[in-house]
């Protein structure tokens, strides 16, 4: 018996599922004496269920499963036992410090079995170490989901904190601005007046910017994106990325370098033109004025490969691979935003069966690199198609 015990303990002691400490419990119980086995551990509602692996069926009938219950919340039960003796098994409690966290069922093949002292003994044993392991399984995934929580406590106070400060921001400039014309319409100049008409659209587009990466990350965790892939020429949404932030990036020398042979890419083009935005963006927010940024495409080791490099002060060390997480910023606390726009990049990349990067330049600044599958190509056109205009080779600089 001891050695029965033993065995039994050194294995669940290695066993980190319900199904598995189920099983383990059942193949021991079974070198002790032939008998059908079930262990049923208590549901959602409190309700008794057997445990994948045990015998399902033993607790089939609605009396077994009574049976079980009153073992579950009095104590033993069942064949054997002075308590509804007229049950097929007999139900013994998994107990361990004190609360009880399931039933183990035994119906052996010989009845008679269950009246020997000695295998009653080694029974109720065994039950001991089974309700242990279950036991650890159980404190283990609850301090997990207290994890969870404690997260998504801890993101919701980052979100709420961001809320306070970076909505709160753009909205005070809007109000003030706005004050000030309707206020004193009248005493304000033509160059006044346009430049408080310049602040409230500038901070309007900022805050649009700031909500739409929020709902953005929201439909991205949520798995509600559906990609509106085409077959699309990568110089297209970099082209309107650029074009959209052509005053933010006015005075800066900005490099766009597409190499000639790049195929076309099974891309949605809205969400990729908004992850090239959200580069640039980071790469203004993170720089100081004026520092050239440069975009460059190519394909690479069967790959389309498009970069994003600045000369800024460059990333952390240690932090290539956290920049990408939610609600991280950079090193400069200035910097506006909910530090969402890299989580976005890297979720519109992960869409797209790609995977983006960062590290540092030599030389400063930083770079982040978009690795995307080429795939088999677009399909070849019909015989009525007319002959396309041979595609651009993109090796120009704007300013």
């Amino acid at each position: 018996r001891l050695t029965a015990l033993y065995l039994l303990s050194r294995e669940l002691s290695q066993l980190r599922s319900e199904s598995d400490i189920a099983e383990c419990a059942v193949r021991h119980v079974k070198k002790t004496m032939a008998a059908r086995i079930v262990i049923l551990l208590p549901g959602v509602e409190g309700e008794l269920a057997p445990v994948a692996g045990t015998d399902v069926e033993l607790t089939a009938d609605a009396r077994e499963q009574g049976v079980a219950r009153w073992a579950f919340e009095h104590g033993p039960a069942g064949r054997s036992t002075e308590t509804l003796p007229a049950a097929q098994a007999m139900y013994l409690p998994l107990t361990a410090a004190g609360r009880t966290i399931g039933v183990l069922g035994v119906a052996p093949d010989d009845p008679q079995l269950l009246a020997n002292p000695a295998e009653r003994q080694l029974l109720d044993a065994m039950t001991g170490p089974v309700a242990l392991a279950l036991q650890r399984v159980r404190l283990a995934e609850e301090a997990q989901r207290a994890e969870v929580r404690a997260r998504e406590e801890e993101l919701r106070g980052s979100l709420l904190s961001s809320v306070s400060h970076d909505l709160r921001t753009p909205l005070a400039s809007i109000t003030g601005a706005a004050s000030t014309m309707l206020h004193n319409e009248a005493a304000l100049a033509v160059d006044t007046r346009r430049d408080l008409l310049q602040t409230i659209y500038d901070e309007a587009e900022r805050l649009g910017r700031l909500v739409s990466n929020l709902l953005d990350m929201t439909r991205l965790e949520a798995g509600s994106v559906a990609l509106r892939t085409d077959w699309v020429a990568l110089e297209d949404p970099i082209g309107s990325a650029l074009t959209r932030l052509e005053r933010r990036l006015a005075g800066r020398d900005v490099q766009v370098s597409l190499a000639p042979e790049l195929p076309l890419l099974p891309l949605d083009e809205v969400l990729f033109e908004q992850m090239i935005l959200n580069l640039l963006e980071n790469a203004c927010k993170y720089t100081p004025p004026g520092s050239p940024i440069r975009v460059a495409a190519r394909v690479q080791g069967g790959r389309a490969v498009v970069e994003v490099a600045d000369r800024g002060p460059g990333l952390p060390p240690g932090a290539e691979e956290v920049i990408f997480d939610k609600f991280v910023r950079g090193g400069e606390a200035k910097a506006h935003g909910f530090g969402l726009g890299l989580a976005i990049c890297r979720g519109i990349a992960a869409a797209h069966g790609g995977v983006i990067t960062a590290e540092n330049r030599p030389g400063g600044g930083a770079v982040f690199r978009v690795s995307l599958p080429i795939g088999a190509g677009p399909p070849a056109p019909g015989p009525d198609i007319s002959m396309a205009t041979p595609r651009p080779s993109w090796e120009a600089r704007a300013t």
